[in-house]
């Protein structure tokens, strides 16, 4: 057994950081009626709630058997990405983990930036980086939107998003209770909320939408499912994107009601690691293998892998993602063409797709 509590001990530092900001708004985040997703309190995801695993979160603690990361890997690119992309384009940066640069139709979007030395609530405990981010800040173009997917510290870095802001004071859309986070780090941030379902207009040719993913929230012992959580689609004229922050696969669900609501997708961003051991992650997080098969069930033409190979967050090693999402592409016949893996600093000019009569997405020009 390899005993290691370096993320417990990191989020009890956090519970303690952040305790001002609890007390400063009573434990609420947001305030509203009864829907769907939420029982005047907190938010849930109907039909598949979220299983009360407190002690099983102590028994993986003490039992860890994390594989192996380096103590640090050279990226094989750092990415100069240009300052804009026109028309149908789609570049694609892959930065770390969950944060992509996606250019098209002129915006320059960013998933869950984060350019932290840790993924973590404080600088000293917690995940730290092995990979430097595959774009340095300061060659980014100029940021038109940040999309956040959800409140754990691996997608909601609050010193990068303020330090976008500073510079380029972007749309910020991320689901409701957040913006309450956000402006915890500066309260002139800006922060549009969405609940699932929502719409907002990014440009006269390109809409956001936020959608369900199985997952959870908290930034404390304390303030678990105050906030929402939610994918991000991008409706655009050169084929919809669909930006899968972090989630378990449920069997695949939501992914198969997506493509019914989108007729299927371009491009999507997937999740594949965090999955070790899988008997304690399987409700939030999925494995590579059901990474493929959400490929699939969304009808995606074109995939990217995300969640791997910066950050240690669960007991997978560094390699065991990537090493299983190629078993899966052969063992499910997904070619490798069409469900990539980048190393951080790598770019992806993603093929263009057509609409049939009914609507749906055709692969290939």
């Amino acid at each position: 057994m390899k005993f290691r509590l370096g993320w417990t001990a990191a989020v009890l530092a956090g519970a303690t950081a952040t305790a001002a900001l609890i007390s400063s708004c009573s434990t609420t985040y947001y305030e509203g009626p009864v829907t769907q997703n939420f029982d005047g309190t907190r938010f849930f995801n109907p039909g598949a709630p979220r299983p009360d695993n407190g002690w099983d979160f102590w028994r993986w603690q003490f039992s860890r058997e994390p594989g192996p990361w380096p103590a640090w890997a050279e990226n094989p690119a750092a990415d100069k990405p240009p300052a804009r992309v026109e028309g149908d384009e789609l570049r694609v940066s892959f930065v770390n983990h969950a944060t992509f640069l996606l250019q098209t139709q002129g915006l320059n979007i960013l998933t869950d930036p984060i350019w932290a030395e840790r993924a973590s609530p404080v600088s000293f405990l917690g995940p730290k980086r092995v990979r430097a981010p595959g774009i340095a800040f300061d060659a980014l173009p100029k940021i038109d939107v940040v999309l956040v997917s959800h409140n754990h510290y691996d997608h909601m870095n609050l010193e990068t998003i303020a330090r976008i802001w500073k510079r380029d004071a972007p749309r910020i859309l991320t689901p409701l209770g957040n913006d309450t986070i956000v402006r915890s780090a500066d309260a002139a941030i800006k922060v549009e909320t969405l609940d699932w379902g929502s719409r907002v207009e990014l440009s006269p040719t390109v809409t956001a939408v936020l959608e369900p993913m199985q997952h959870w929230s908290a930034r404390t012992r304390w303030d678990t499912n105050l906030a929402l959580w939610g994918s991000f689609v991008i409706e655009a004229p050169g084929g919809a994107i669909y930006f899968v922050g972090d989630t378990g696969y449920g069997g695949g669900r939501v992914f198969r009601e997506a493509a019914a609501k989108y007729g299927g997708f371009r491009f999507t961003l997937m999740p594949i690691g965090a999955y070790q051991p899988q008997w304690f992650m399987e409700y939030a997080h999925q494995t590579p293998e059901q990474a493929v098969m959400a490929h699939l069930d969304a009808r995606s033409c074109f995939t990217l892998a995300a969640q791997h190979s910066t950050f240690p967050m669960a007991d997978d090693g560094h390699d065991e993602p990537l090493r299983d999402l190629a078993a899966a592409r052969d063992k499910l016949g997904v070619p490798e063409a069409n469900f990539r893996a980048l190393m951080n600093g790598e770019h992806w000019l993603v093929p263009a797709v057509t609409r049939d009569a009914e609507n749906k997405v055709v692969c290939g020009s």
